[in-house]
């Protein structure tokens, strides 16, 4: 636990003394380059002070332009870890509770992150076509299909929100495969552990040949594609649910 204090104690002051400034510049100069960076940088260090260790393999896999990142979630510990391994700028779909966060909520919609709602299906699909008209414009967008964190850190099934943006955008889907968060900081556990966070950028996955109508098929290999740059201790046990959604399913 005195890993966990010292870095919630870091993060606060960091917030604190910082975030206000950086908000007032990013309204000042309409860029967020600079809040993107400095926040980054201050959870990165954070986590590094818990004892936490980054290793990053792939990247020789992301393609020049704009992607749809699509990483498995397994803990609190692999979202710094895979947006500070991704060499840009990117926007990333949230749940919507984490917008209304002081200074952090205010600092995700100047970064152009996008709000979901996850129990209602027809604000989710307004946060999807949001998505997809930032992929159009020239921004990555990192996202979790499991649309949740793993309870065990074998990867779950999947949503549909993901390859639904990456083919209404037009764009590849990178896989990230994310391993050992979960051993650092578990599922609803404040218990902070040093370790090593691996993340492995997989092969892009073309969408251009793909319609929404076949959504389930890319769904189907993009989880393979992802659950196979994965350890087998946190692959999924029934590979052939990979694909398995309903059509009542919330998108993301």
């Amino acid at each position: 636990m005195i890993r966990t204090f010292i870095l919630t104690l870091f993060l606060t002051v960091y917030i604190l003394l910082v975030g206000p400034p950086l908000l007032v510049y990013t309204l000042l100069a309409g860029d967020s380059a600079l809040l993107y960076r400095m926040a980054l940088g201050g959870v990165l260090f954070g986590v590094r002070l818990a004892g936490a260790r980054i290793r990053v393999e792939g990247l020789e896999n992301i393609p020049p332009g704009p992607c749809l990142f699509a990483a498995n979630h397994t803990s609190s510990a692999d979202a710094p870890a895979v947006v500070g391994a991704i060499p840009r700028q990117v926007a990333i779909l949230l749940k919507e509770s984490l917008f209304r966060w002081p200074i952090i909520g205010q600092a995700f919609r100047l970064a152009k992150f996008v709000p979901v709602r996850r129990t209602d299906r027809e604000s989710a699909m307004a946060s999807i076509e949001r998505g997809a008209q930032g992929l159009r414009s020239g921004t990555s967008f990192l996202i979790y299909p499991e649309g949740t964190r793993s309870p065990d850190g074998r990867l779950q099934a999947f949503k549909k929100g993901a390859v639904v943006l990456a083919i209404k955008a037009g764009v590849p889907i990178v896989p990230v495969a994310c391993a050992g968060a979960h051993k650092v900081m578990a599922k609803r556990s404040m218990v902070i552990r040093p370790g090593e966070i691996v993340v492995r950028f997989c092969p892009p996955i073309e969408t251009t040949g793909y319609t929404v109508d076949q959504r389930d098929e890319l769904n189907a290999v993009l989880r393979a594609a992802l659950a196979a740059g994965l350890p087998p201790e946190q692959r999924p046990l029934d590979a052939a649910s990979a694909a398995e959604s309903t059509e009542n399913d919330s998108l993301t």
